[in-house]
C-alpha cells in the first residue's frame, strides 16, 4: 500500500515542484496545499456524474471521449479556480494562474492515479506518470495562463476566461481520442503529442514570466 501511495503521489509532487519553483515570486504553500486538496475532492463527484450520465444515455464515441472525461474534468477544475482563486488577493501576477491551476489539476490527477494503481497494479506507475499525470499538469498550464491573462488584462477578460476552459478541454479531448482510437500504435502518436504539449506549456510559462518582468 505504501508503495502504491508513493508511486501515485511522486509524479505530482515532482511536477508541482517544477512549476512552483519557476515562479519568480513564490505563492503561499498553505494556498497551494488548499488548491491541491480542492483538486483531489473533485475526483469523486466527477466519477459519480460520469457514471450517472454513462448509464442514462447511449453515448457515442465523441461523447465518451470529449464530454464525459474531458469536458467534465476541465470544467470543474475551471470552476474551482474561478470561485476559489480568481478573486484571491494572492493571485496578483500572470504566472500565478499557472501555479494555482497546476495545483488544482495535480490534486485531481494524484487521487485519480492512486485509485487507478490500487485497482490495476503498481506496474502502471511509470506510464501513468509520463502520460495521464503529466497531461493534466500541461492542460492546467494552458488554463492558468489564460486565467492569469484575464486577471492582468481586463479588456480581454471574458475572452481569456473562456479560453481558460476551451483550450484545455479541446487538448484533453484530443488526448483521449489518441489514447482510445489508435490501438497498439497509440504510443507513436501520443509521444509527439506530449512533446508538443510540453513545448506549448513551456512557451506559455516563459511568456507569463516575461509579463511579470515587464510590469
Amino acid at each position: 500500500m505504501f508503495a502504491i501511495l508513493s508511486a501515485g503521489i511522486a509524479p505530482a509532487f515532482a511536477l508541482l515542484s517544477f512549476f512552483y519553483l519557476k515562479d519568480r515570486f513564490t505563492e503561499p504553500l498553505s494556498l497551494i496545499v488548499r488548491t491541491f486538496i480542492f483538486g483531489m475532492l473533485l475526483v469523486f463527484p466527477i466519477m459519480f456524474v460520469q457514471y450517472a450520465i454513462a448509464n442514462e444515455i447511449n453515448a457515442n464515441l465523441f461523447v465518451e471521449l470529449f464530454f464525459l472525461p474531458a469536458l467534465l474534468e476541465e470544467f470543474f477544475k475551471w470552476f474551482i479556480f474561478f470561485y476559489v482563486i480568481y478573486g484571491h488577493t494572492e493571485f496578483d501576477a500572470h504566472y500565478d494562474g499557472i501555479v494555482y491551476a497546476v495545483s488544482i489539476s495535480l490534486g485531481f490527477a494524484t487521487l485519480e492515479n492512486i485509485l487507478f494503481l490500487f485497482v490495476n497494479g503498481i506496474e502502471y506507475a511509470f506510464t501513468r506518470a509520463i502520460f495521464p499525470v503529466s497531461s493534466h499538469a500541461l492542460f492546467a498550464v494552458i488554463m492558468g495562463y489564460h486565467f492569469g491573462k484575464a486577471k492582468m488584462y481586463k479588456h480581454h477578460q471574458k475572452r481569456n476566461l473562456l479560453f481558460a476552459f476551451l483550450f484545455p478541454f479541446f487538448l484533453h479531448g484530443i488526448y483521449n481520442y489518441i489514447l482510445n482510437t489508435t490501438s497498439s500504435k497509440w504510443l507513436f502518436i501520443m509521444v509527439p503529442f506530449m512533446i508538443i504539449l510540453w513545448m506549448l506549456a513551456l512557451h506559455r510559462m516563459k511568456s507569463a514570466n516575461k509579463t511579470m518582468q515587464s510590469n
